[in-house]
Parts: structure tokens; sequence; C-alpha cells
């Protein structure tokens, strides 16, 4: 009887500590998820990957500030735990937590390996924040905030410091659609391949050529007349319908790459990320991002409301099960037509009449925003990219 009721006993004590250990659990998910909706509401532009098991805060996040504030909440409770949770950049990266792409085109993807898919890119001289390493790869968040995996191969670690310099180097930036750095004047071997918007140091100058550095320190020569100085570069960006018009169309015939952002090869909203970046303004990566950005012009499909530069998305509507699904985006370019990617840059009507009528994309229209000349919190301006952040 005796060892019956201190089993008993033993049983009723492991059942209150289990009831009191779910209910914490519980309580501090709650606690995780409403920080999550707060400040990581989208994971492509946030990391907020954290749970709570056996009394243990898990996981890695690179939402410092909102951390130490979760922490506070889960003491406010009394709620005794272990923390256990990875800080972004992490540590062991020591002080090289920046970066430089140093290849025309950096491919970056979902996962640390180069069979996933490919989630963006990143040009030549585009500056990184480097947060943690597998392997040989390395998570980074690009300026436009997008979170992926880039081969070491394709970026050179910096500090701060290294940055703040490398930001103070007289710089160009290559403005033909392809081109070479050839490793003397007489073009004799290739150095690298280059695309537009990459962005290369000075070091020398002949008449007709520019002795370049590229981000890793290799050195080269490219034609004068293929570059212009980033100051200048910088002041004659402009969202003016003929600029628009003029990149978007030298981009004709660009094959479809999922997950691309260069000339190389570019999706739907890549290619109208591409056309803003060279034109002087960093938008958002994806269709449904670049949604969400601006202001709404037309959902009733009235053409007469549009100018040239407004952004269609297509997709699926929502419904009161479903939520809307934006698949697809394009640029108006007056006239009645908008240029877009599928399957290649092209350019597409909404009317019956014109060789261009795409009753596909009509069929899953959506709504059209306005991001020139509007303000809009995720819209910035190129210059910010080569500044000390």
């Amino acid at each position: 009887m005796k060892s019956n009721h201190i089993l008993n006993l033993v049983l009723l004590t492991t059942l209150l500590f289990s009831c009191e250990k779910n209910e914490n659990t519980e309580e501090v998910t709650n606690l995780i998820e409403a920080k999550r909706a707060e400040v990581a509401p989208d994971k492509r532009v946030a990391l907020w990957d954290l749970n709570f098991e056996n009394d243990s805060l898990k996981g890695e996040t690179d939402q410092l500030e909102a951390l130490q504030e979760l922490i506070k909440e889960i003491e406010a409770q009394q709620i005794k735990f272990t923390d256990a949770v990875l800080r972004l950049p992490d540590a062991a990266l020591g002080e090289k937590t920046k970066a430089l792409v140093t290849i025309s085109v950096a491919n970056i993807r979902s996962n640390p390996k180069h069979s996933a898919e490919l989630a963006t890119q990143a040009l030549m001289g585009t500056p990184l924040t480097v947060l943690k390493k597998d392997d040989g790869w390395y998570l980074v968040q690009t300026p436009d905030g997008y979170l992926s995996w880039v081969d070491r191969a394709g970026i050179h670690l910096m500090t701060e410091e290294e940055l703040a310099h490398w930001f103070r180097e007289p710089k160009v930036v290559f403005t033909a659609l392809t081109g070479y750095v050839w490793k003397d004047e007489n073009e004799s071997e290739m150095v690298s391949d280059l695309v537009a918007g990459d962005i290369l140091t000075v070091q020398d100058e002949t008449k007709d050529k520019l002795k370049i550095s590229l981000p890793d320190g290799r050195e080269g020569w490219i034609a004068a007349r293929e570059a212009q100085d980033w100051e200048s570069w910088i002041a004659s960006r402009s969202t003016t319908p003929e600029a628009l018009i003029t990149t978007a169309k030298q981009m004709m015939g660009t094959p479809y790459l999922w997950g691309g952002t260069s000339i190389k090869g570019v999706d739907c909203s890549g290619f109208t990320k591409t056309v803003f970046y060279l034109n002087g303004q960093i938008i958002p990566r994806d269709a449904s991002q670049q949604i969400n950005e601006g202001e709404l012009v037309d959902a009733d499909k009235d053409w007469s409301k549009l100018q040239v530069g407004d952004l269609l998305f297509f997709g699926v509507k929502g419904t009161e099960e479903k939520k809307e699904r934006v698949v697809h985006v394009g640029m108006w370019i007056g006239n009645g037509e908008f240029i877009h990617s599928r399957g290649l840059v092209r350019i597409s009507s909404f009317d019956p009449e014109n060789p261009n009528y795409d009753e596909y994309e009509l069929g899953r229209y959506l709504r059209t925003k306005r991001i020139v000349n509007v303000p809009s919190e995720h819209v910035l301006s190129v210059s910010s990219l080569l500044t000390n952040n």
C-alpha cells in the first residue's frame, strides 16, 4: 500500500509538472507568434525562426531588438527558461559581416546548395549584409532586404571598416548591356564578364580606356564609353516615361529565368525591378511585395487611368475561403500596351485589335499600382546603395 501511495504521488507530481510545462510552452509560443506578426510577417526579408521546447527558447533571428522585447515579456510571466537563440549576424563570422558581389551576376538561392531554387540575383559591387555561414555558403541580405544564400565564390567578405573604405573610392557604373573586363588594353585575355549596373572602382584612365578594380581586387581594363562615373550616373537617373520605356525595350527578348534580375535572364518581377534599378530606384523583389507599394490606380480595367511606369499585377482573386494570389507583374508603356517577362521579355496589349493582344493576362488581371513619384516605404533611391549604413 505504501509503495502504491508513493507511485501515485510521483505520477501526480509528474502530471502537474507536465501541465505547467505545457501551459508555459503554449504561452511562450503565443508570445513568439505575436512578435512574428509584428516584426517578421514576411520571412523573405526578416528572419524570426524561434520556438519554445523543453523550457528552452531556441532558433535564430536577425531581429535582435524584438528578441530582447520577447525575452522581457517571457520573464514578466515569471517563466524560467534557457536562452539558446542564435543571434544573427553569427558571432562565428567575427568582424566579416559585410560583403561585396565580385562576379557580374551572383545567383542567390533559397538554400545553401547549387540545386536549390534561384531566389534572386545581385550585381557586381552590390553591398550585402552577411548573417551566417554553412560550409561554402553564406546567408546574406541584399539592399532590398531579401534573405537568401550565396556561394562563397561570388562574394568578397569585408569588415565594416573595409566596406566604408571601398565606399570612398572613385567608382563607375557599367552602362552597356553586356561587356568584359580585359587583362590589358589589347584585350588579349578576359578577367570577367559584365552586365549593365555592375559597379567598379577606378584605378587609372587613358583617352578611351579605364583601368578598374573589381571588389575582390582583380584588375583590368574596360572601354571608357561603356561606363559612367557613379555621381553623374546617379544624377542622370530618371523615372520619366522616356527613360523607363527605353530601358524596358532594350531588354526585349531577354529570356525568362526564375529568380533572375539581370540582363542574363529575368522573371516577371525581376524585370520590373531591373528596369527601375537602372533608372535610379530600388523596388521590392517579388510581385507579391511590389503590389504593396505606391498608390492604387485601377482595379476595374479602365486603362485610361494608367500612366507609363505603372505596374500591372495579375493572379488569382481572393475569396472568402482563399487569399488572393499575386503571380505576375508588368509595366505599362502607353498606347494600350504593357511590357513584361513571360517566356521572354515581350509587349502585350488588352486591345483585341492589337497584334499583341493578350487574352490570357487580361483574364487574370488584378489591379494597377503607381510607384513613380509616389512616396513608398520600400521604394528606395539607388543612391542609398553606396552609403555606409
